[in-house]
This record gives C-alpha cells, sequence and structure tokens, in this order.
C-alpha cells in the first residue's frame, strides 16, 4: 500500500539513553563482524555481555529488517531500510525533523472533550507561509476591549464638570451617533447595490465548457493527486486505498428526490467569523450572510430546496462550538429527514499579509477550500470514539467539487486540506466543510465566491458531466 508523508516527523521514539545504543551499535555490529572476518571466525572473541547484546541486536534487526511491522507500533511505518540508515547515520535530529523532547503521549492523554475541543480550535490561525500567528476571537476581543477603554480615557480626560457642557457634549455624541448610523445604511444600501450588480455581471460568466481536463490516468496516480488536489496537515495521514480516483469518481452524488421537501443544509459551526469589513453586529456582513446568499442562489437559481439553519454555537467559547453544534444539526436532521446534503460554511484565518483572491470574468473573488477530517491523528491513529462512517463519502463529494472547479473554474479553490479529527462531518454522507476566504477578505469577495460555488453544487449533485 502506497503511504503518503512529506517528513520523518515520528521515526524516533525512544528514550534518550536507548537512542545513543541504537546509534552506537551498527558500527559496533559492523567492527565485531569485521574483526571476527578478519581473525578467522573468532580467533580473538569479543566479549559483551549476552543479555544486552541480544536485546539490542534483536531490537535492531527487528527495526532495520522489518520496519513495516516495527512502524506499525511506533507510527514509521513509511520509512524504508534505507529512509532509516539514512537518517540514523547521516542525519541530525535537527536536519530530519526530529524532535529531542517529542512527546508521543500528550494527545493520547486527552479526554474525549479535550479531543472535541482541539477540533475547534485545530483550524487555520497560523500561516503556513509565514508562521504568523492570527489572534483568536478571544484574544482580539480583549485588545478590543482594551482600545476602547484607552478610547474612554482619552475622551474623558478633558471633560469639564459644568451641566451644560456636559449637556452640550451628550447633543454632539447623538448626533455624531445619528450620522454614524445614517452613514452605514448608505453605505450598505451601496453596497448591496454594487452586489446585485456584480451578481449580475457574473452570471453572465458561468462556465459551461471544461476549461481544464484532467486525464484519467493521472488522477490515477496517487502522487499526482495528492500534488495537484491536496493539503495532507502533518497530523495526519492518508494512503492510496482512500484516495482513489476511480473510487472518488465513481459514487453517484446526484439527489434521490426533489424539491418538494429540503434537499440541502446549510449551518455554521463558527456563526461570528466576519471579514475585513464586517459591520460588528450585522449578521448579514459575517459567514451567516454569506449562507444566506448561497441559499438564495440555490433556491431561485437552481430549484434546490434549501434550509439555512442560523445557530449560533461559537457565542463567547469558541472551543466547544463542534460539541455544542452536534445536537443542533442532528435535531435539524431528526425534523428533515429528506435532507442529502450538508454544508457547514466557514471563514479561514490567516496572516494579515496573505490574501485569498481570484478573478472570474474581471470580478473579484475569495477563494474556497474544502476541508475533511479523517478521524486518524499520527499520534494515535484510527480515533475510535470519532468514528465516522461516511468518511469514503465526505471524501468522494470534496474531491467530485474540486475536479469540476479545476476544470471549470481553474485558481476558484485552494487545495482540499486533510486534518486529523471529525468535525462533526459523521451526520450525513453528503457533508462538505468549506472555508469561503479569510478575514483579510471583504464581504463582497465572499459574496461573489457563491456564484461559482452555486453553480458547482448544481454540477456534482445533477451529476453534469
Amino acid at each position: 500500500m502506497h503511504v503518503y508523508r512529506y517528513q520523518y516527523k515520528n521515526y524516533n521514539r525512544s528514550h534518550d539513553k536507548r537512542k545513543k545504543r541504537r546509534r552506537i551499535l551498527p558500527v559496533t555490529i559492523l567492527i565485531v563482524a569485521g574483526a571476527r572476518g578478519f581473525f578467522g571466525g573468532g580467533t580473538s572473541p569479543v566479549r559483551l555481555d549476552p543479555g544486552e547484546l541480544g536485546f539490542l541486536l534483536q531490537e535492531e534487526i527487528v527495526g532495520f529488517f522489518l520496519p513495516q511491522a516495527c512502524g506499525q507500533a511506533q507510527g514509521t511505518a513509511e520509512l524504508t531500510i534505507a529512509d532509516r540508515l539514512f537518517a540514523h547515520f547521516f542525519l541530525l535530529p535537527e536536519e530530519s525533523g526530529v524532535s529531542a523532547d517529542y512527546q508521543t503521549q500528550v494527545e493520547s492523554d486527552w479526554s474525549y472533550e479535550a479531543i472535541l475541543a482541539r477540533e475547534a480550535a485545530d483550524e487555520n490561525y497560523v500561516d503556513a507561509a509565514t508562521g504568523e500567528v492570527i489572534m483568536t476571537q478571544e484574544a482580539a476581543e480583549q485588545s478590543s476591549t482594551s482600545m476602547r477603554e484607552g478610547e474612554t480615557k482619552e475622551q474623558t480626560q478633558g471633560t469639564l464638570p459644568e451641566a451644560a457642557e456636559g449637556q452640550q457634549a451628550e447633543a454632539q455624541t447623538a448626533q455624531a451617533e445619528a450620522q454614524m448610523e445614517q452613514q452605514a445604511e448608505t453605505q450598505a444600501a451601496q453596497a448591496a447595490e454594487t452586489q446585485t450588480a456584480q451578481a449580475a455581471q457574473i452570471q453572465t460568466a458561468l462556465a459551461t465548457e471544461k476549461v481544464v481536463v484532467y486525464p484519467r490516468e493521472k488522477l490515477n496516480d496517487f502522487d499526482y493527486l495528492i500534488q495537484n488536489f491536496y493539503q495532507v496537515d502533518s497530523t495526519t495521514t492518508i494512503n492510496s486505498s482512500q484516495l482513489n480516483a476511480d473510487a472518488l469518481l465513481g459514487k453517484d452524488l446526484r439527489l434521490s428526490h426533489d424539491a418538494s421537501t429540503p434537499q440541502i443544509l446549510i449551518y455554521h459551526t463558527h456563526s461570528q467569523e466576519g471579514y475585513a469589513d464586517s459591520v460588528p453586529g450585522d449578521a448579514s456582513t459575517s459567514v451567516v450572510g454569506v449562507g444566506d446568499y448561497l441559499t438564495k442562489l440555490l433556491t431561485e437559481q437552481y430549484g434546490f430546496n434549501v434550509i439555512h439553519h442560523k445557530g449560533e454555537y461559537d457565542v463567547g467559547d469558541r472551543d466547544h462550538a463542534y460539541s455544542k453544534a452536534g445536537p443542533g444539526l442532528e435535531a435539524v436532521l431528526a425534523e428533515n429527514p429528506g435532507v442529502e446534503v450538508v454544508i457547514d460554511l466557514h471563514r479561514d484565518g490567516v496572516a494579515e499579509s496573505t490574501r485569498l483572491v481570484t478573478q472570474v470574468n474581471g470580478i473579484q473573488m475569495a477563494q474556497v477550500m474544502f476541508f475533511n477530517g479523517l478521524s486518524r491523528t499520527t499520534a494515535m491513529g484510527d480515533i475510535d470514539y470519532l468514528y465516522n462512517p461516511y468518511i469514503a463519502d465526505n471524501l468522494a463529494i470534496s474531491f467530485q467539487m474540486q475536479l469540476k472547479a479545476a476544470e471549470y473554474y481553474p485558481g476558484f479553490t485552494r487545495r482540499i486540506y486533510l486534518k486529523g479529527y471529525r468535525y462533526n462531518m459523521h451526520y450525513c454522507p453528503k457533508t462538505l466543510l468549506i472555508e469561503v476566504g479569510a478575514q483579510t477578505n471583504t464581504v463582497s469577495e465572499a459574496m461573489n465566491a457563491m456564484v461559482p460555488l452555486a453553480d458547482l453544487l448544481n454540477k456534482v449533485l445533477t451529476a453534469q458531466r
């Protein structure tokens, strides 16, 4: 089986003392063998402690000559004998990517609740290219609160105690607030008009023919598939048995019933996610507003029956959003058993210098990214208590969406991101977790992206070839 992994992350899991022994042992074996060969096979015997030598020889033989058997237990099954020998003799720990203080039991010791919390905190807050840390919502709120407190102090330092001047200040404040409110309403109306005009323009640019064609023989190459369509996080692994183009494209994702009952559910685990120009407190300018627009397109333009669930699960406690959203999602699905597609719509977090934008017919829009959880980590393997019977189906719908996007709208999507947890993708086979742009995109860029996204959903769910 072809196993894909980028680095020697989990190569060494021994204690420091055993690490030293294993580095010395191969040289020792060579010296002993050479001495015995030189002196005719034993004229000058080497005296070593039999128990110690037997233990070390057994460990080394299994480690070097049966790496698959040894690696399954240690998380290094992907390393060949040549890999292990090269890393063992020629690479220092910092060169091979091995951390001297790597802890293998940390994740294993987490409670179920901690794993669920990790799910919510595990999305992209650090840009892989720059390493810049993105503030969490809590930190941003604290910073904003501190700023507001500082502004309040500055505003109050010059206040005079006279009642008349106090009343005058209040009147000026009220007037300023009214002007700001009127200005915000005007801007919102202008933004709506701009959005409508842009949407009308982009409708004429919807792709009817493939721009790029991907031969099936290339897609069946596991390495080609990974390098062109996926980003595998270092916390998880995947192999060719799960990422097989024939199997992924062979799943029939057409809806089984008409629009007389709900077919698609859109919801938001992180409803508080907004964009660079989102208005605080105005959900229409957040990822929820983006969901409204996607709902409108799918309903009015393509005739689907769509539910847009606007439950808030990350207010005040983002880290438990997935565990809070689960029961709500389950309840909606129980009330609407005909729902066949579930879309969890998000907004990503990236470095402030990163702009996730592309253009379709001259219209600037946010790039989108499909995200899959595999319920498997490098440290724990398959996570039984995060069991997902629909992983193959989840992977199929994200890949079919990704391939259609690459064929009809090149550059519109980022590569599918694979991570180790479950992300509530176990409630429905055809589940998509979609990141629409990031905090550095504008609301209009995110809205514009819904036009090709709706078109792609229609193409996949109606099996348009």
